[in-house]
């Protein structure tokens, strides 16, 4: 059977949902498709299929814009418990094997272990003498390892202490036997780079050029910022390895330093009630604004835009596009050190970082350009240039040559 050229087999962990007249696929990972689709002429890319109701950001895939005469998606059952993922693995594996058959480039994002069908994938792949690329964006493993210690009930604890080891022999099993290893940004290329036959830095953001602060709007800001508040933001997941109880601590800091400030997380999870419950306790409340989960985009990006900091302290190996959507908005990053941000301000400097851990430090940072809003206002000029170089038309493109170079 001979094999479309330039056609391109998936696997993205992002689930899927059944809907009416087709299946719902969050909005990022349709505009995801939408560009691998603008790069390769066929696509086909596995997803997991869930039941029930889809999170609010889940929308109708027939209606996203992507060119479905050549985007084709294949639902495989989602198996994140042991006794399902051996149920369901050698048929599933089959349906896989069959679907490496019919493309040329092979890419499959991996990470996890029960339910892990990127790995598997790859597994295949490499038993048939394919050459495939691996992608991922965090380092699973080490945040597994971190929930072991964080995690808010003894059983997830326990899950996480057996699981965290054998799912970083796995990555690196897989890594060693992929042609390519793909690891979106700084942080997760140093961590799996050293098992790589080969390894690049690549982006995954769903940034249009649009979605860049306008140079009037930036010059505004540059104004804006030599007086009143500071306005700080963060936008993420409120979980442990997000370190929230660190950037609550932060916001503490400042209030005792006597800072005039307003900090907004924009985000929900499991740790958004200990949260709210850490504001009141410590009298943080005309300070802090804990709205949870933000569905308009619109909204997202003007916090964004109009905040003068964006204050992180993340605890695990990652690389969090949210670092990036802050820079596009012209508002500096400020918090631990990682070689992420490092990479992200290492052109011009758009950020300040501190040690890990170190929230006296971040503190001090913070204090330090309240006190000096020149210095804060040059810091916001220099993250806008930090951010110039991300869009998601290029870093799509980007991918794709890389694997096409590759494989």
């Amino acid at each position: 059977m001979s094999i479309p050229s330039n056609s391109l087999l998936l696997y993205a962990p992002v689930p899927i949902y059944p809907g009416k007249g087709g299946y719902l696929l969050e909005d990022q990972a349709c505009n995801g498709l939408r560009l691998w689709a603008e790069n390769f002429d066929r696509v086909i890319v596995m997803h997991p299929l869930e039941h029930g109701a889809a999170p609010p950001s889940w929308i109708p895939v027939q209606s996203s814009g992507i060119d479905l005469s050549r985007v084709e998606m294949v639902a495989l059952p989602t198996t994140y418990r042991p006794d399902q993922f051996l149920i369901h693995y050698w048929s599933v594996r089959k349906q896989i094997a069959q679907l490496i058959d019919r493309a040329h480039y092979l890419s499959f994002s991996i990470g996890g272990l029960f339910g892990d069908w990127g790995s598997v994938a790859a597994i295949e792949a490499h038993r048939k003498g394919r050459r495939f690329a691996v992608w991922t964006d965090r380092v699973e493993s080490e945040v597994v390892r971190h929930q072991a210690q964080t995690a808010q009930s003894a059983k997830a604890r326990l899950r996480a202490s057996l699981y965290h080891r054998p799912m970083a022999m796995l990555e690196r099993a897989i890594i060693r036997r992929a042609t390519v290893g793909l690891f979106h940004g700084a942080e997760t290329h140093a961590a799996y780079a050293p098992y790589a036959k080969a390894a690049e830095i690549v982006h995954d953001i769903h940034l249009r050029e649009q979605d860049r602060i306008p140079a009037d709007e930036l010059n505004r800001k540059l104004h804006r910022v030599l007086d009143g508040p500071l306005n700080i933001c963060y936008l993420g997941r409120a979980d442990a390895m997000k370190g929230t109880d660190d950037w609550i601590e932060v916001m503490a800091g400042l209030k005792s330093a006597g800072i005039d400030f307003h900090a907004t997380w924009l985000g929900e999870g499991e740790r958004l009630q200990t949260m709210k419950a850490a504001v009141g306790r410590l009298g943080l409340g005309k300070q802090i604004t804990l709205p949870g989960f933000v569905r308009d985009r619109t909204a997202i990006l003007k916090a964004l835009r109009e905040a003068h900091l964006f204050v992180f302290c993340h605890k695990t190996p990652e690389s969090p596009r949210n670092l990036i959507e802050a820079l596009v908005s012209g508002t500096p990053i400020i918090g631990y050190d990682s070689p992420f941000p490092q990479d992200l301000i290492s052109a011009n400097g758009g950020g300040l970082l501190s040690p890990k851990d170190d929230v006296k430090a971040l503190v001090s940072s913070l204090v330090g350009l309240a006190g000096d809003r020149k210095r804060l206002s040059n810091l916001i000029g220099q993250a806008a240039l930090d951010g110039s170089a991300f869009n998601d038309v290029e870093v799509f493109r980007h991918r794709s040559e890389v694997i096409r170079t590759y494989l």
